[in-house]
């Protein structure tokens, strides 16, 4: 081990930069839908080592000393976020002949900016190195702080963060109701980190020791959690969850609407499946009915004579709001609409965190001038929506909406539970086809469910539509591609084991004990030497 790491840490020049990617590319099978977390005992060691070789001049100032460390970091953020990301594209190739031109921008251009998030961690990292244990502590601070920024920086990009390697099953996902997704990047990196210490002998035992300590308590705590008896349910509902697998291309067809609505329309009123009561909650897509409920009024009483007494849909909508159609002051909002067994729209929430390019154009007026506009989301471009607020479902029970990818965003769906007893998330994963985005955005919700303590609700146009319980247990699901609809009697009930703002006090508290521990050990070792 120790010859190894010597040959990794006097790698130079393309050498290094090659290992360096490869290395954040082999990271990735530790995401969904791989879930192969034991490359990542690999990936970071071999991190660690190449950060150990890069070291500046020493008549350099410090930032100038740092840039090797920051070009390591880019590399293998620039190989992770390649490797994990490049499915992104496919969305450009619904729609070929107006955006296939912006293919090498999203599928190279993202991660090339993601990597910089990295870059920053291990500069921040070698800024508090040191020659033991203290470098693992510098590694798994840097990584926590360029994740806990890549959350809300430039509008917020979280995804795959590093955390989401150590949560594969259920059994590994109980440790996040605690320690937030800012200690689970924390804990993971310097985990997985921990073996480059073989190759130094220094710290091994106490190395060794903190691995087997921190999995121990990370899947003794996931058994106790999934061993214990469930808080009894306060309530009940009774969900039906519609997936009509719609192709995308023809999503905005003017001669198709009426066929796409009745296959919703279908999916919706058939019998309740055996040993399921009729459905109190019917639940479709994002931006699933394929016009405008103000121009269709007839939509609206199809759907009041479908609906029994009692029931309730939450359908995904594209909402409109303002003048004519030509008038500029015309909004468009991609919003759920709650519809009562009246066919009248008693409730509706808008998206408020708006996907850039996909759904607005940022800095529209000088981009719009050299002839960019938005990508890949619709025929219109989108208006943020000011505030989200829980949809009161039959039986009281309380659901609060996130519409597609807001969902992974850890503070924005921080749910009190007072305010809500059930997470509802609509998308359309369409766009990627059967890639691993649409099971890493599916894996990123079923954690949300696990944070919270309250089930998630789930439909996807084409999949992956499900109901996970509070402790991220699958109850059903709709596989990708698949057309159909899932029965499933849901109990409310809080599973939380702490409030969500004190979950975001135990993450922050868990990054700042690490960079405090590599602080010192560093400060330790400059005394030492001098």
């Amino acid at each position: 081990m120790k010859r190894l790491a010597g040959r990794i840490i006097l790698l130079w020049g393309w050498r290094r930069a090659l290992v360096a990617f490869l290395a954040g590319a082999l990271a990735v099978l530790a995401q969904a839908p791989y879930d192969f977390f034991a490359v990542c005992f690999v990936s970071f060691p071999l991190l660690v080592w190449l950060l150990d070789g890069a070291t500046g001049e020493a008549s350099d100032g410090w930032i100038r000393r740092l840039r090797p460390a920051f070009a390591i970091g880019w590399w293998f953020g620039f190989g992770y976020f390649l490797a994990g990301l490049w499915w992104i594209g496919t969305a450009l190739l619904v729609e070929a002949d107006s955006f296939a031109w912006a293919l090498p921008f999203a599928v190279v251009g993202i991660p090339l900016a993601l990597a910089f998030f990295y870059g920053f961690a291990t500069a921040v990292a070698r800024l508090l190195w040191s020659n033991d244990i203290g470098r693992i502590a510098a590694l798994a601070f840097g990584f926590a702080l360029a994740e806990w920024l890549r959350d809300f920086l430039f509008t917020g990009f979280p995804w795959n963060a590093v955390g989401y390697a150590a949560m594969p099953v259920p059994l590994l996902m109980q440790s996040v109701s605690v320690t937030g997704m800012v200690g689970m990047n924390t804990l993971t990196v310097f985990v997985f980190a921990l073996p480059a210490l073989l190759a130094a002998r220094r710290h091994v035992r106490l190395g060794g020791a903190l691995l087997v300590g921190l999995v121990a308590a990370h899947v003794g705590f996931g058994y106790i959690r999934l061993a214990a008896k469930a808080e009894p349910a306060t309530r009940a509902i009774d969900v039906r969850i519609v997936q009509p697998a719609v192709d995308l291309s023809e999503k905005w067809d003017a001669s198709v609407p009426d066929r796409i609505f009745a296959t919703l329309m279908g999916l919706s009123a058939k019998a309740a499946e055996t040993g399921h009561d009729k459905p109190q909650l019917i639940l479709w897509p994002e931006t699933s009915v394929p016009f405008f409920f103000a121009q269709r009024p007839d939509a609206l009483t199809a759907l009041g004579e479908m609906l029994g007494d009692g029931q309730m849909l939450i359908a995904g909508v594209v909402r409109e709001e303002g003048g004519s159609a030509a008038n500029a002051d015309r909004r468009y909002y991609n919003s759920v609409v709650a519809i009562d067994d009246k066919g009248e729209i008693v409730d509706a929430v808008d998206k408020v965190h708006l996907v850039p390019f996909g759904e607005y154009l940022p800095f529209a007026d000088l981009l719009g001038r050299v002839g960019l506009k938005q990508l890949v989301a619709g025929p219109m471009t989108y208006a943020a929506g000011n505030e989200r607020h829980p949809i009161a479902l039959p039986g009281g029970v309380r659901a609060l909406p996130f519409i597609c990818y807001e969902v992974i965003f850890p503070d924005l769906v921080a749910i009190d539970a007072t305010s809500a007893g059930l997470i509802v998330n609509v998308t359309n994963d369409a766009w990627f086809g059967d890639t691993p985005g649409p099971y890493q955005h599916f894996r990123q919700a079923q954690i949300r469910a696990v944070e919270n303590g309250v089930p998630l609700l789930r439909a996807a146009n084409n999949g992956i539509s499900a109901v996970v319980d509070p402790r991220g247990r699958i109850l059903d699901a709709l596989a990708i591609d698949a057309r159909g609809a899932i029965d499933v009697h849901v109990p409310i009930s809080n599973q939380a084991i702490i409030s969500s703002s004190q979950r975001r006090i135990n993450g922050l508290l868990i990054m700042l004990l690490f960079g405090l521990a590599a602080f010192t050990l560093n400060v330790r070792q400059r005394l030492r030497v001098n």
